[in-house]
């Protein structure tokens, strides 16, 4: 059998990692010596796809084709309002897919983040190939542990675009504790929390190691909150000293937007060494005279905290609900792990201590140690490494829709994985065919406000009066968090058809032909360019991991 990878798929940045020859996790790095690829790809007129750092070289020119940032978008509806406002500043167009997702729009064609992030998975698939001279296929994934189902699905489909069998997805600050040796470190049972964000998601996990076992206590998060965010406000403010002083509104102009925002997550950067830095920018664009706009201005750390104030005080409640949940208070926590780039900005290394009353370890890179260790469990897969184990928990509430707006928890959050529970329903009409019910996840009394995983219909019921035929309805959550949901008819012990028209995300059909598409366009070179860019294509190898389409009709 190949070796099994473990990637962690980022918002800003991607990595990928492997066990070396003394069962050791170690990252794999490009040809031009990065162990890191920026989760950037561009597309040229000519449909020709460029990934990581090429595609973000030339984003300045190429601003409407080139896409960032799409982990923000991944399993998410068109209409949320965090991707609303990730669109508002966005050089590039998010447009609604049919079944209401939300997608981006390349030279006028929609494509789907599921298809953005394959052609990441796939360069970084490339590099491990390239590193370790066989072809790869399997691959542990991480994703943010607050991922709700559909985002799980998402990134599950984009392994299958690129051509990899994902075997196991992993929760992000899980992987980080494994990377960081928790479990190596003393004896007994010691009680930690890992404190994760990244470019764009937020995570917090509380959990116990003992004896070699990871016991996830309880998980919170927002999964609309990263570096990004610190990047976007300094953004908007200067957007609107721009229009202040020049009447130019910089958001109608993509090459401008672009470069802003590439000197602003580098003000932050330097920011979080330094406690104030200059942007300069000449000919950032014309004025409403034609003239040149040559934008100088010194920003400092403290503008951007102040900037940024409302952003840190939401990582906050999540800490707190986290430690609620596990009945734990801060005090109990022995040590907080920090994972993420944006963990190295000093006012979030300070707001973690304020929670924890303690200062946070930072004894790996953040921007590796997720990758780190999804390799070592992968390691743990293979049956190359036995020392640890896993016992994750649901990051959302699951429950069904009852009467308009009403919200019906069946596995409640934080529910040890795999869980399973059951559901009994009655019909309420005289010789009633079927049962229809609406199966959402998130955390609101009011539906409205959850995500809704799909809609199952109990087909085929036998005929009888009101109350006489009773349904079984069973909803299990896998290790990978992972919805599945079964029925039988309890009067014969039949199993009862089901069908769940899921609510958003590709069908078979559709990933067969991205994945045709994407072989059948020859004028694409080969994986990876001296520069350690990426010109990508589908392999037959690709073509041969997806198991022929269903009809979601």
């Amino acid at each position: 059998m190949t070796r099994i990878l473990g990637i962690d798929l980022g918002t800003t940045n991607s990595c990928v990692a492997v066990l070396d020859e003394k069962g050791q996790p170690k990252t794999l790095a490009a040809p031009d010596g990065e162990r890191t690829t920026p989760s950037w790809v561009a597309w040229a007129p000519n449909q020709e796809v460029t990934v990581g750092t090429r595609a973000r070289r030339q984003a300045v020119t190429n601003a409407s084709a080139t896409v960032h940032g799409a982990k923000r978008l991944i399993g998410r509806k068109v209409n949320a309002d965090d991707v609303a406002h990730f669109a508002k500043l966005a050089p590039f167009r998010i447009v609604a897919a049919p079944n209401g997702d939300a997608w981006v729009r390349i030279h006028g064609q929609p494509v789907s983040p599921q298809e953005v992030a394959a052609h990441i998975l796939r360069q970084l698939r490339s590099i491990a190939e390239s590193a370790l001279g066989e072809p790869v296929t399997r691959a542990v994934v991480t994703v943010p542990a607050y991922f709700d189902d559909a985002q799980r699905q998402a990134t599950r489909d984009a392994g299958m675009i690129a051509g990899l069998d994902v075997v196991r997805i992993l929760n992000e600050p899980t992987a980080a504790a494994l990377a960081y040796g928790a479990h190596r470190t003393g004896a007994g049972r010691r009680i930690i929390a890992v404190f994760d964000l990244g470019g764009g998601t937020f995570d917090i996990s509380i959990m116990s190691v003992e004896n070699g076992i990871f016991e996830v206590l309880a998980t919170g998060g927002d999964s609309a909150l990263g570096g990004e965010d610190w990047d976007r406000a300094m953004l908007e403010r200067i957007v609107d000293d721009v229009f202040d002083q020049y009447r130019v509104d910089l958001t109608q102009v993509p090459m401008a937007l672009s470069r802003l925002r590439e000197a602003c997550e580098q003000a932050k950067k330097t920011l979080s060494v330094d406690r104030e830095t200059t942007l300069q920018l000449p000919f950032l664009a014309n004025d409403q005279h034609g003239a040149p706009i040559n934008y100088e201005r010194t920003i400092t750390r403290d503008e951007v905290e102040q900037l940024t104030k409302g952003l840190l005080e939401r990582v906050t409640a999540p800490c707190e609900r986290a430690l609620a949940d596990a009945g734990l208070d801060a005090s109990d926590i022995e040590e907080v792990l920090l994972v993420g780039g944006m963990t190295r900005w000093p006012a979030v290394q300070d707001r973690v201590e304020q929670i924890f009353a303690k200062k946070p370890s930072k004894g790996a890179n953040p921007d590796e140690v997720v990758a780190l260790g999804a390799a070592a469990y992968a390691g743990i897969l293979a049956g190359e490494a036995d020392d640890a184990a896993l016992l994750d928990v649901t990051p959302h509430d699951i429950g069904i829709k009852v009467g308009d707006t009403g919200f019906s928890v069946i596995i409640p959050r934080n529910s040890m994985l795999p869980v399973r529970a059951r559901k009994l329903f009655a019909t309420s009409a005289t010789d009633q065919k079927f049962v229809s019910i609406e199966l959402y996840q998130g955390e609101s009394s009011d539906v409205t406000k959850n995500r809704k995983l799909g809609q199952v219909v109990l087909d085929d019921l036998p005929a009888g009066p009101p109350g006489s035929v009773r349904v079984e309805l069973v909803i299990t959550v896998d290790v990978e968090s992972i919805v599945g949901v079964t029925a039988k008819e309890l009067k014969s012990g039949k199993e009862t058809s089901i069908t769940i028209r899921p609510s958003g995300g590709l069908s078979q059909r559709e990933i067969v032909e991205i994945i045709n598409r994407r072989r059948n366009e020859h004028s694409v070179a080969n994986y990876l360019p001296s520069d350690g860019g990426n010109v990508v294509r589908v392999t037959t190898r690709e073509q041969a991991a997806v198991k022929p389409p269903r009809d979601d009709s």
